[in-house]
């Protein structure tokens, strides 16, 4: 966890086609249509085909995540137009390990446009602006071949697969681990030739 409060960035993260910044209530239609999607809502606080009421609602907690220093939530939206399309989320619980992990979903309206490569690459590049972060987790069921494809494509890599990590829907499921790593952090893996009159 962050220290208290978070602040939305002055400038909003952007990248391609997508620009991140917060959910306002002109975006309850498409948190209306992004609800009737049967995954979202498993995973996260979004009411299945919800109401205006409770889309309201969802974009309160979400701002309240930023203030409570859980990490922050976006709405991703076309940098064109500033329409919404989804949202993206950097979550900082393991932030005193220097790690976050990372979620985005695309309302099912905008989906193939490559819009959720473009939000989860904005959404790392502003990741890499928070101190002390220097680690980016993704999870993705192994099922989920679109978002395996946008986590390799924002310049995640798998380094494998989790048996059993969580509960989904009632049922305990496998997740890939996908990670990014800030930039100069990655480690020399040059061989070192062992100095003379050390022991191995």
């Amino acid at each position: 966890m962050s220290e208290l409060p978070l602040e939305m960035p002055t400038l909003p993260p952007s990248h391609g086609q997508v620009v991140l910044r917060p959910f306002t209530e002109a975006d309850v239609p498409m948190l209306l249509d992004l609800s009737t999607d049967p995954y979202v809502p498993l995973i996260g606080t979004l009411p299945a085909h919800t109401d205006v009421p409770g889309a309201v609602a969802y974009i309160e907690r979400q701002r309240a995540k930023v203030r409570n220093g859980a990490g922050y939530s976006f709405c991703a939206a076309l940098a064109s137009t500033g329409e919404a399309v989804g949202g993206a989320g950097l979550w900082l619980q393991q932030l005193e390990h220097g790690r976050a992990t990372a979620g985005y979903a695309i309302a099912p309206a905008y989906r193939g446009r490559g819009l959720a490569t473009d939000a989860l690459r904005a959404l790392t590049t502003f990741a890499w602006t928070v101190p002390g972060l220097h680690r980016v987790e993704l999870y993705v069921e192994p099922w989920n071949v679109a978002s395996c494809g946008v986590a390799g494509a924002a310049g995640f890599e798998l380094e494998g697969l989790l048996r059993s990590h969580q509960e989904i829907g009632g049922s305990r499921v496998d997740m890939r681990l996908y990670a990014a790593v800030a930039p100069g952090d990655r480690p020399d893996l040059t061989p070192r030739r062992t100095p003379r009159g050390a022991r191995r």
